[in-house]
């Protein structure tokens, strides 16, 4: 039976948890267990990621990090898939006037993944996401806003099939993701009320491409006390900058 399909799964599972753990890097063992893959067949497949340069081990430290080799592929593929060139002005004004953290990230089969960052002047900030951080959609605002407005056939089959609670807490379990769903479709925007990080609220709305299919998110992230307060107007902010940059590129100035 060939493997080769399975080899390739499981390394690209742990190119995406290398890419998680960025800047810091992250040891064998902890990758292993990210990517769920057994420990010897993780050091084995990231010591032959490592010979492509896809992958590097610091020589001090032990930890694995992403190689030289994967940043040329995101640079080539940058011009067919990337809209953060589009997100990226917007993201720092929302900073900018809102000073809170905002962020871009983009969907990736059942998650998410950060992909911009930009920090409000408020001193105190979450650290909930970060550049090449993933959530399962419906975890984290951007993935509640992108789950939200995903086909229904589609919606309705993930909400079937998924387990979050195992992860996230019992907060995440079906019958809870499903209302919050519900919420998030009628008021537009997603709110993560301290569901990860206790006191780190979060707000998401998704970003459409030129089928109107939801494919980015538009985020903001900030402490209870100050997010609260101004949920429905930060939220008001979000839906038009998502539609903002949804316009762009439904119009072809991004990719569709």
């Amino acid at each position: 039976m060939d493997e080769s399909p399975s080899v390739v799964r499981r390394a690209g599972a742990l190119l995406r948890a290398l890419a998680g753990f960025e800047p810091a890097g992250a040891t064998t063992t902890s990758l292993a267990e990210t990517a769920g893959v057994p420990r010897p067949t993780a050091h084995r497949l990231l010591t032959a990621l490592a010979a492509e340069d896809l992958a590097e081990r610091d020589g001090d430290t032990g930890h694995w990090h992403l190689g030289s080799e994967c940043f040329l592929l995101g640079a080539a593929a940058t011009s067919r898939h990337d809209v953060t060139p589009l997100a990226r002005a917007t993201v720092r004004r929302l900073a900018a006037e809102t000073g809170e953290s905002a962020f871009f990230s983009v969907r990736r089969g059942e998650e998410t993944v950060c992909v911009l960052r930009e920090d409000g002047s408020f001193p105190i900030r979450s650290h909930v996401l970060h550049e090449g951080i993933r959530f399962p959609l419906g975890v984290a605002s951007a993935g509640l806003a992108v789950l939200a407005l995903l086909p229904e056939r589609e919606r309705e089959s993930y909400l079937a099939t998924v387990d979050l609670a195992v992860e996230f807490g019992v907060v995440h379990e079906r019958t809870s993701l499903a209302e919050r769903v519900r919420v998030t479709r009628e008021r537009g925007y997603a709110l993560n009320p301290g569901l990860i990080v206790e006191g780190s609220w979060g707000l998401g709305a998704a970003v459409l491409d030129g089928h109107d299919v939801p494919r980015w998110a538009i985020s903001l992230t900030g402490i209870e006390a100050r997010i609260a307060p101004r949920q429905e107007q930060l939220g008001q902010t979000l839906l038009r900058a998502a539609h903002a940059i949804s316009v762009q590129v439904a119009s072809g100035r991004g990719r569709s």
